[in-house]
């Protein structure tokens, strides 16, 4: 059901060269990007007319118009089973907690008398923010979206789930609960290539917005690098991705539900377990088959993951090792079940989230920890993070100098414009001190 690279007895490589060693989806957004190309120029061209017709083309629906009436988020949320909706509120006010806790302030720097640098936070003014709808529907990627944008002060949110055949056109109506719960009326029935494109150009119904955020399949990941340089991302989101640093204190009936539970997503999931215990590695195995059997999606999603290319348990001689492994991998969610799991967790330099011994599953981040759970994905977490607060915001840098404070470095600013044939930048200063240098 799942395969094993077995990295004991030797050196282990660093750099790509482990990484190259290491299971990994195939997910080729440079070959999508030809294939989206020409839907979001449509959309550029025609607007709604084009969201319209790639909503009956791919979804199967005819839509009158793409946004949807603050009537039908309010009967969505109506109608909502009162056990989601304590649920979802619960993750909200979780989010709301850590996410409030990332907000930055202003701070002034004296770097010389009369001479400050004032870094201020902005938040960008408008976000579009995306929600999956395809093999799921994910209500959870709303509050994930919507929080942090919301915690850093965004003015403007609108929100894009596709059109479901089964609900007359509109988003699966606990996605609109979502949006409900959150105070956020801006919604539309997009998805895919054509949603960013909405939110990158505008529409005659939708102002174009300054940022794009949230998970989606390999078309949205095509569309925002499509769009990078137009308007921010987040991260382009590939497959998702659990690794395990275990060793034989770690429960496989733990071990095997964990992988199993990101697996089901779909069937380029990831799931590794990176240990030092032939023995636990035997009894995951074994653990698999009744836990796989026990569960849904099992032929369409989890046998596929599980026995897939991306997923393995590789086997080390140390957790010395396997640290090496899981900082090469970089995974999107990273458990730790160890002894002294914290003491192993703190010296990970590269993973998305960590989850912290037996009681921190990736479940809980994913809906209920308080953490966020949109992350890097494809060994990116070893240059990006997850969304945030800061996500949404921008650092300013005001500068405000007086004439002596500005006097008194103004010979350092003309040799170095000087040493870089640049002498107008340093013209710029000699002109306020009648063309000559004032004396150090």
């Amino acid at each position: 059901m799942i395969s094993r690279i077995d990295l004991r007895g030797n050196t282990l490589p660093e750099g790509g060269a482990l990484r190259d060693l290491l299971p990994r989806a195939e997910f080729d957004v440079e070959a999508a990007l030809e294939k989206v190309r020409p839907i979001c120029e449509d959309v550029h061209h025609r607007g709604t007319a084009a969201l319209i017709e790639y909503a009956r083309k791919f979804d199967g629906v005819e839509l009158e118009q793409v946004r949807v009436p603050v009537e039908a988020l309010k009967a969505a949320l109506d109608a909502l089973d009162p056990a989601v909706r304590a649920a979802l509120k619960e993750s909200i006010r979780r989010a709301r907690i850590v996410h409030r806790n990332q907000r930055r302030t202003e701070h002034t720097t004296q770097v010389v008398p009369g001479g400050t640098v004032t870094e201020k936070w902005v938040p960008v003014e408008r976000v579009g923010l995306y929600a999956p709808g395809g093999r799921s529907v994910y209500p959870s990627s709303v509050v994930m979206n919507v929080v942090p944008a919301q915690e850093a002060g965004v003015e403007s949110i609108a929100l894009a789930s596709p059109p479901q055949a089964d609900f007359d056109g509109l988003p699966h109506p606990t996605i609109l609960a979502a949006c409900a719960l959150l105070g956020v009326d801006e919604v539309y029935a997009a998805g895919g290539a054509q949603a960013v494109a909405m939110f990158a150009y505008g529409t005659e119904e939708c102002p174009p917005a300054n940022m794009v955020t949230g998970p989606g399949n390999i078309w949205v990941a095509a569309a925002k690098r499509y769009f990078t340089g137009k308007i921010g991302i987040d991260t382009e989101a590939g497959p998702t991705e659990i690794a395990v640093l275990a060793d034989s204190t770690a429960d496989p009936v733990h071990v095997a539900a964990d992988l199993i539970s990101q697996a089901e997503h779909d069937p380029l999931a990831a799931a590794v377990l990176v240990t030092d215990s032939e023995e636990l590695a035997a009894a995951v195995e074994k653990e698999l088959a009744p836990q796989v059997a026990a569960t849904k999606h099992v032929e369409d999603r989890i046998k596929p993951a599980l026995a897939g290319r991306q997923s393995a348990i590789v086997l080390v001689d140390s957790l010395e090792d396997g640290l090496k492994v899981v900082d090469a991998y970089g995974a999107e969610h990273l458990e730790i079940q160890t002894a002294d799991a914290a003491a192993w967790a703190a010296r990970v330099r590269n993973a998305g989230a960590i989850f912290v011994g037996p009681w921190s599953p990736v479940s809980l981040g994913d809906y209920c920890a308080g953490s966020n759970h949109v992350l890097p994905t494809g060994g990116c977490a070893c240059h990006s993070s997850g969304l945030s607060v800061q996500s949404f915001l921008r650092g300013i840098h005001i500068v405000d100098y007086t004439r002596d404070a500005l006097a008194e470095v103004t010979h350092h600013v003309v040799t170095l414009a000087e040493a870089e044939d640049l002498p107008a930048h340093g013209a710029a200063l000699k002109a306020r001190f009648g063309w000559k240098v004032p004396q150090a």
